[in-house]
């Protein structure tokens, strides 16, 4: 009998275990395919709440988190830890999603040991080394050697077939995110925004802000755009998950700390986040995952950043761009909750909730 393939994923932001988890789902589901599950020891809280909602427990953990680590020491510990991983598994396939230092690196390291390397959400492109850094270089790193190229968007397969990435590694598959929002409405409520802040009432923007490449001025720039929309519009309150980053925090809540419908909160599991998502009347981010889920909530997005490698959304009109300027956030800010633009039955640009199931077909075709 010829043993199952096995495939080895290897994940360690809790963006990234979300994106993977619809692919560990159906390979149980379909019982044709061994997957192992490698997390990298990032963040193990959220980490391990996303595992949660997906009920999946990791087979190996690297365990490299540590204080105030730089990129070059997750490269480092990544190189360390995961050739004995890989050993232990033999997999046939190792498995990274996105753009995360982790995910290059391991791409790499699989790379390095001849194991052929797949990767979920291939091809996105801002075209901008500085923008999001270092993400962009992440993905074309991955790009440039991996066998499997699991593309959400048509736009993206264009992107690597511009980059002459043969065709015969090229799957449009449709992001897993939409996957996992499937799964998640159908098995989880969210409807209790009152359990995340009690304060909190309707209308409500909110904000997740936290790029590293607009650390500085440009973060200073978002925070006094807050506070003006927060002052010109007192009735509406404005609730923030601020991330940990000293980068972020500091200039948050220094100009935003005495703002009576500002509410800046701790961080927020991905169940409460999603809450908030679904039952805001607009969205103010700087986050990629935000762009991708809040089509399938109905959500017009207000996008704070320069360039963006998500355009679907942007061409279809239910997201925007507005940098980091302070006059360009107000205003798109002022004018969607006066218009009160509706976006609800969109279909979602990134997916259609069959991902999982089209990448484990690609990677059984393809042998």
């Amino acid at each position: 009998m010829i043993p199952q393939p096995t495939i080895l994923l290897i994940a360690g932001t809790r963006p990234e275990i979300i994106k993977v988890a619809p692919v560990v789902l159906k390979a149980r589901e379909l019982g044709t395919v061994t997957v192992r599950l490698c997390v990298t020891g990032q963040h193990m809280t959220m980490a391990q709440e996303a595992l949660s909602i997906f009920g999946i427990e990791p087979d190996a953990n690297l365990e490299i988190m540590k204080p105030n680590q730089t990129l070059n020491d997750i490269c480092q510990a990544v190189f360390e830890r995961l050739p004995g991983v890989l050993q232990k598994f033999r997999p046939d396939v190792v498995m990274v999603q996105g753009d995360t230092t982790t995910a290059a690196m391991a791409a790499l390291c699989a790379f390095n040991m001849k194991i052929p390397v797949a990767h979920i959400e291939a091809g996105l492109r801002s075209f901008n080394l500085d923008a999001p850094y270092p993400e962009e270089a992440n993905r074309r790193v991955i790009s440039s050697f991996a066998r499997y190229n699991f593309c959400p968007t048509e736009e993206a397969r264009e992107n690597l077939r511009s980059e002459h990435v043969p065709e015969e590694r090229l799957f449009l598959t449709g992001n897993t995110v939409v996957d996992a929002l499937q799964h998640i409405v159908n098995n989880h409520s969210l409807d209790g925004v009152a359990k995340v802040n009690t304060e909190l009432k309707s209308p409500f923007v909110l904000i997740t802000a936290h790029r590293r490449e607009s650390f500085g001025g440009g973060f200073e720039n978002i925070c006094k755009a807050i506070r003006t929309c927060s002052e010109k519009l007192p009735d509406v309150s404005f609730v923030y998950p601020v991330h940990l980053n000293p980068n972020v925090q500091k200039p948050v809540h220094s100009l935003l700390g005495g703002q009576k419908n500002v509410f800046l909160i701790p961080p927020v599991p991905y169940l409460p986040l999603l809450t908030l998502l679904k039952n805001c009347s607009v969205v103010l981010t700087d986050s990629g995952g935000i762009q991708e889920e809040a089509p399938s909530f109905g959500k017009y997005c207000i996008v704070m950043r320069e360039v963006t490698e998500r355009t679907e959304s942007v061409r279809m009109g239910v997201s925007e761009l507005v940098g980091t300027n302070a006059d360009k956030i107000v205003r798109a800010v002022s004018r969607e909750l006066s218009e009160k633009r509706t976006v609800v039955g969109t279909k979602n640009p990134y997916g259609d909730g069959k991902a999982a199931s089209r990448i484990l077909d690609a990677l059984r075709i393809a042998g």
